[in-house]
């Protein structure tokens, strides 16, 4: 089941228009997910109240090599995607190469784009976009503590 969840851009693009003509809402939100966590969790939860659908923009492993520190991604992103895709309050999980979701974002017009961490609104790719068409941004904090950086600074530190 899981799996199924998991689409290119262009099927996810078909069930988008199609959800939106029964006058679904579109929630997206784009990540590396690497090494899951309760932040994560809490962050994606938040989002996926925001309409009827959560869609996960999951940077490939190409992507993240360019944009995080040496060795990352950590989990490869056929893993990250079906781990991601397996909670229940994600509807779908589509993998994109750029570094940054701006083309994810104009092929799936949500309704509402969210983003974690510090971002204000107006530094958040895609958010004069959405807001071009009436869309929304909304930014969630992230959970105090709990980050994937934390984790493997934690590991790095057991090593020693």
């Amino acid at each position: 089941m899981p799996d199924k969840k998991i689409k290119k851009i262009a099927e996810l693009k078909e069930i988008v228009e199609n959800l939106k003509r029964e006058g679904g809402k579109i929630v997206f939100t784009n990540g590396c997910f690497d090494l899951l966590h309760i932040g994560h969790i809490n962050y994606l939860k938040k989002a996926q109240k925001q309409g009827d659908i959560l869609i996960i923009g999951l940077n490939s492993d190409s992507s993240v090599k360019k944009i995080k520190e040496k060795g990352r991604p950590i989990i490869p992103q056929s893993e990250r995607a079906r781990i991601l895709a397996a909670l229940e309050f994600v509807d779908f999980v589509t993998i994109f190469e750029e570094q940054i979701p701006l083309n994810l974002i104009k092929k799936i017009k949500p309704n509402v784009l969210v983003k974690g961490g510090d971002w204000k609104r107006k530094e958040v790719v895609g958010s004069d976009f959405v807001k071009s068409y009436g869309g929304k941004t909304l930014v969630v904090p992230f959970t105090k503590g709990k980050s994937t950086s934390l984790i493997i600074e934690r590991i790095r530190r057991c090593k020693k």
